[in-house]
């Protein structure tokens, strides 16, 4: 049975392991505010509303949305998912050619507990991954944030960037989404048994952490290697080296590319210094790997670093207040296991 081994942080080897520490105690100590860099044109068939939620999940407005407009959930698009704890500010759009919202749209969803902060119509549905970032608002308590080791951490992931793991959420409770995909990849993955691809995306994102927790522990997760992939910051551009180079060295110390790990599917495998990570994880883990390419999903890569953008930090009475944005894609529950040991990120 597959489990969550404890992967490797970056920051362990100079500090040690963090002190415990809390977050998300109540809601409003998580927020995050979903960043689209378009806004909607104003006119066509699709009303977007930007909604505030307490304490549900993206599914849930969903639902909800489907229910009040008279729609089926396809009618309804969203970019991201958003944590269920928490303040989270997002954009959902829902289809209604030739007809208004309801007229008490804003009000049923206010007893819900769903505030509608903006709304315009667009052209298009809003699809997945349209986003460009998502800004935190995170409020940290405990031992840990009264260490004198907290700020220098801080400080240290705001000048290298952080290890850019998956959430432990996306494996869910106790592993059971890993455990699921790989009986769902070890009978051979069928459309109809995960309409969703959610089974592919825990077993490619577990992948992923075991290569990312590998380079880690080399010490040259946030530097190029040979055969790398290299990801330009704020993109999702990618380019393969060969060799290293002095400027692709200094370029990364600077947080201008960062090296990129496999997403695992069908496609070549990297060379080199790479792809000898590649084949070890495939020896590792060959149920997983053999699993998805006979799925027929593609290969993919993703960045092994996040950088923060915009951070700042304010130290309260009995707390610390966090603010930066990460990339869409990318968890701040990566950036709060390296400043403080908990139970969730254990």
């Amino acid at each position: 049975m597959l489990n969550l081994p404890p992967w490797q942080r970056s920051l362990t080897p100079a500090f040690g392991v963090p002190a415990p520490g809390q977050y998300r105690a109540q809601p409003e100590d998580f927020i995050v505010d979903e960043q689209l860099d378009f806004t909607p044109e104003a006119h066509g068939e699709h009303l977007w509303l930007r909604l505030e939620k307490r304490n549900q999940t993206t599914l849930d407005m969903v639902k909800q949305l489907s229910r009040l407009c008279g729609v089926t959930p396809r009618d309804i698009g969203y970019s991201g998912m958003k944590d269920r704890v928490a303040v989270a500010r997002q954009w959902l759009s829902v289809h209604l050619p030739g007809r208004d919202a309801p007229a008490d749209l804003s009000a049923s969803l206010a007893a819900l507990g769903v505030t509608v902060l903006e709304q315009a119509r667009h052209p298009r549905k809003l699809k997945r991954g349209v986003h460009r970032t998502n800004h935190f608002t995170l409020r940290l308590s405990g031992e840990a944030v009264q260490s004198a080791d907290f700020l220098p951490r801080w400080e240290t992931l705001c000048a290298q960037g952080v290890p850019n793991y998956f959430g432990h959420q996306r494996f869910g409770a106790g592993a059971r989404n890993l455990q699921r995909a790989a009986a769902v990849l070890a009978k051979g993955w069928r459309k109809r048994d995960d309409r969703q691809g959610m089974m592919l995306s825990t077993a490619r994102s577990f992948l992923f952490n075991e290569l990312l927790s590998a380079r880690l522990q080399d010490g040259n997760w946030c530097q190029p290697i040979a055969g790398d992939a290299l990801m330009l910051d704020g993109t999702q551009s990618v380019f393969g080296i060969e060799a290293v180079e002095e400027s692709l060295v200094e370029r990364a110390a600077a947080l201008d590319v960062h090296p990129t790990g496999v997403l695992w599917g069908v496609g070549r495998s990297a060379e080199g210094d790479a792809g000898a990570y590649e084949a070890q994880l495939a020896a590792q883990h060959p149920a997983l790997c053999e699993g998805l390419e006979k799925s027929g999903v593609k290969r993919g890569q993703r960045a092994l670093r996040a950088r923060l953008i915009a951070p700042q930090i304010t130290f309260e009475a009995d707390a610390v207040l966090l603010s930066f944005a990460l990339p869409r894609g990318s968890f701040a529950t990566a950036v709060i296991g390296e400043l403080i040991h908990h139970p969730d990120m254990a």
